[in-house]
């Protein structure tokens, strides 16, 4: 992909960070890089006190650094500031951050050199990866501490990943072939002002959530099947008169994936008046959580085409400005928001868990789904552990960003909390992933045992994906198998991939 001073899609981001495509700096954004880095050469050679150019930063904003000094200000600042702490980034997390920091800079109102951000796309072709704790920002002046660990890599200091070993970041970059950078004036304040982090983790996030709210329909139908429920509450009728998006998608959705079921049609005289609302209110709260992923994916789509430094430079107008373009509040309400939604889209799931083991409502099925139960126990403590995974996201459904506390001096008085926001929904995402996982788990059980009956297209067709890799349960085996097997599932997107082949995409 170019980096032309555009901004970025989120689909960019997946492929740079997930898929190692090549990232290019074109042209015209040196261009761009260049004329604003002769802006800020003119005004380091002055005495008027600008932030971070002449001045320090933080606190230390009224200090006037000598001319002498302010290169080694530059260094200084992103060793003071790499103070991060616990586990590293991921690989695609670390790469997603690198990619919108160099997006971000080549926009030119940062004033480095075009070497700093033809650096960190060699960093990116040639997979030196910083060692960034995940731990240590709060969310402005942007994701100050492991923005700070990326710049220490470019100038030597830290740690970096590279060909799968992590070495001092002097050794990776000269395995590399690329030479460490000497920052000048500016350039250290540069690469440490941003909300890269949130952003990258966000992107990520929200690009997963979107396919996690796919795969709960899949799942939703093939439960709805199993238990014997009725798709006529999907009927487009209804949702017309309540004409909120997520929800009419989701009714389309259940009304494919359950299209020519025998199932369904097997018992569409029954004298049950309507399904429990787990079934069927589905597209209410499947669509509410589509909501919630939309709004988060909107703010971080926007982001990718922001410059989030301080202070900013307009070269065309000779003006430098100090702002505050680094506080990461609306990524941080975006992300809590995320977690929220997918707090509910796993809420829901695992109560349709508890339905299809549950001999008080899973319509004759054994109890447990369990061949012989009382020797076997079945699928039991699946539904235990889906529990115990939606008790903690409603933890990390708490919002990070109503918190603040003060940093320097009362200077930086009002934090956004967004980074946390980010590790939050990182973690619904992962969270969400398994209780889905596990309902196809049992789902797929439930319909094998409704046999003859045959359910849906889409339904059969996610069924026959995950018997694939997973066979029947028989008598008990060592279940954390079948709970692996079927992450993957959900992860891969095989179980989604195998409903769209039989119904066409889901939206």
């Amino acid at each position: 992909m170019i980096l032309d001073g555009g901004p970025l899609a989120l689909d960019d981001v997946e492929t740079v960070a997930r898929h190692r495509r090549e990232v290019t700096l074109a042209a015209p954004a040196v261009e761009l890089l260049k004329r604003g880095r002769a802006f800020v050469d003119r005004l380091a050679g002055g005495t008027e006190p600008i932030y971070g150019i002449t001045t320090g930063v933080g606190k230390l904003k009224d200090v006037v650094i000598p001319p002498a000094q302010r290169a080694a200000l530059q260094r200084n600042l992103v060793l003071s500031h790499a103070a991060g702490v616990g586990a590293p980034l991921a690989e695609a997390e670390t790469r997603a951050m690198l990619l919108l920091l160099a997006a971000s800079l080549a926009r030119g109102a940062s004033g480095v050199r075009p070497l700093v951000v033809e650096t960190l796309v060699t960093c990116l072709n040639r997979g030196v990866h910083p060692v960034v704790p995940e731990q240590g920002s709060v969310g402005s002046s942007g994701d100050l501490a492991p923005l700070a660990h990326v710049a220490a890599c470019l100038i030597g200091e830290g740690e970096a990943w590279s060909g799968g070993r992590r070495a001092p970041a002097a050794e990776a970059l000269r395995a590399a072939g690329i030479t460490t950078l000497t920052l000048e004036t500016k350039e250290g304040l540069a690469l440490l002002n941003g909300t890269h982090l949130m952003a990258a983790l966000g992107a990520l996030a929200v690009l997963d959530a979107g396919r996690l709210a796919r795969l709960a329909d899949v799942a939703g139908a093939m439960s709805l099947e199993a238990l014997m429920g009725t798709n006529a509450a999907f009927d487009a009728r209804i949702h017309a008169l309540r004409p909120h998006p997520g929800q009419q998608v989701v009714a389309a959705n259940l009304r494919a994936l359950t299209a020519e079921s025998g199932v369904i049609e097997s018992h569409r005289d029954c004298t049950r008046v309507q399904d429990a609302y787990s079934l069927r209110c589905m597209p209410q709260v499947h669509g509410s959580a589509r909501e919630a992923i939309g709004f988060a994916r909107a703010i971080v789509e926007r982001e990718l085409g922001a410059v989030s430094d301080n202070p900013l430079i307009f070269p065309a107008d000779g003006a430098v400005l100090s702002g505050g373009n680094f506080h990461g509040e609306v990524l941080g309400l975006a992300l809590d928001t995320l977690a929220m939604g997918l707090a509910q889209l796993a809420g829901i799931s695992e109560r349709r868990c508890d339905r299809l083991v549950n001999p008080l409502t899973n319509e004759g099925l054994p109890a447990f789904l369990a061949h012989g139960g009382g020797v076997n126990s079945g699928y039991m403590i699946a539904q235990y552990t889906a529990a115990s995974l939606v008790a903690e996201l409603k933890t990390l459904a708490h919002p990070a960003g109503i918190d603040s506390i003060p940093t320097s001096g009362l200077q930086e008085d009002y934090n956004a909390m967004g980074a946390g926001a980010a590790l939050k929904a990182r973690r619904a995402v992962a969270t969400a992933r398994q209780v889905l996982a596990i309902e196809l788990l049992l789902a797929a059980q439930a319909l094998d045992l409704r046999a003859p009956l045959v359910p849906g297209r889409g339904s059969r067709a996610a069924q026959a994906a995950v018997r694939r890799r997973i066979p029947p349960l028989a008598d008990d085996r060592y279940l954390k198998t079948d709970l692996d097997a079927a992450l993957a599932l959900a992860e891969d997107g095989s179980v989604l991939a195998a409903a769209e082949s039989a119904v066409g995409a889901l939206a």
